[in-house]
């Protein structure tokens, strides 16, 4: 069955214009002008992925992205006008898994949801891929998931698991924020200093049976983070 997006997006034109373009390739479009119209859809219709606007009325994309992370694990992507680094480094850290300045080319557009939907989807028995595996927690680096002690899978945005990927493919290393930076493919742009820092908070939540005293993600105070954890590997 074709995904199902949802265009969100307070200009007419915007929303018509990639409406045509995206059901031309394939996909099921629904449309919303402002945030409390998408939260409509999203109670009565099965919704893979959101474009949604950062500048909405009443109800802007960045606390709404914060709102749908919260409950959901929909694919988020933020669409803004707006060119300023820092609405970027925010949506990112409240959970979107990409974002795009407008003005964009439709192909790029196509091309973010095409990837994000195949991350999102990661179908568990495709491949025997590489994984390492900690805690009882298990990283699957090409399906780009993550696997609790239980077997359950659980939700990584794509900063989170570029991160974490980073720690559990050289354990026991120091290494220091800009590296971290460097290593994170996604951030070399608009990253700062606070993005891996919320960016570790974050993973320490999920992954730590006490996030207030990490045994695994461990900070060297005035150098960066390491990782503590063991680490075996399969491929």
């Amino acid at each position: 069955m074709p995904a199902t997006i949802a265009i969100t997006d307070d200009d007419a034109v915007t929303r018509e214009t990639l409406k045509s373009y995206l059901m031309d390739e394939g996909f099921d479009v629904l449309l919303a002008r402002s945030a409390e119209e998408l939260k409509d859809l999203l109670a009565t219709a099965a919704v893979d992925l959101v474009l949604l606007d950062i500048r909405l009325p009443r109800q802007d994309g960045l606390t709404l992205t914060r709102e749908l992370r919260a409950v959901s694990e929909i694919g988020i992507i933020l669409v803004s006008s707006r060119a300023e680094k820092l609405d970027r480094i925010i949506g990112l850290e409240m959970g979107a898994d990409d974002y795009i300045a407008k003005p964009f080319e439709p192909r790029e557009i196509l091309a973010r949801v095409r990837n994000l939907l195949r991350r999102l989807k990661a179908p568990g028995d495709q491949r025997d891929d590489r994984r390492r595996s900690f805690a009882g927690w298990t990283l699957w680096l090409d399906r780009m998931r993550l696997t609790d002690p239980q077997g359950n899978p659980v939700r990584l945005t794509g900063a989170e698991f570029e991160l974490l990927s980073t720690f559990v493919c050289s354990p026991g290393r120091v290494m220091n924020r800009d590296y971290l930076l460097t290593a994170t493919t996604r951030r070399k742009t608009d990253a700062t200093d606070r993005t891996i820092d919320s960016l570790v908070r974050r993973l320490r939540r999920l992954i730590e049976t006490d996030p207030a005293d990490p045994r695994l993600i461990v900070t060297v105070h005035g150098t960066g983070y390491l990782f503590a954890g063991d680490v075996t590997q399969d491929g």
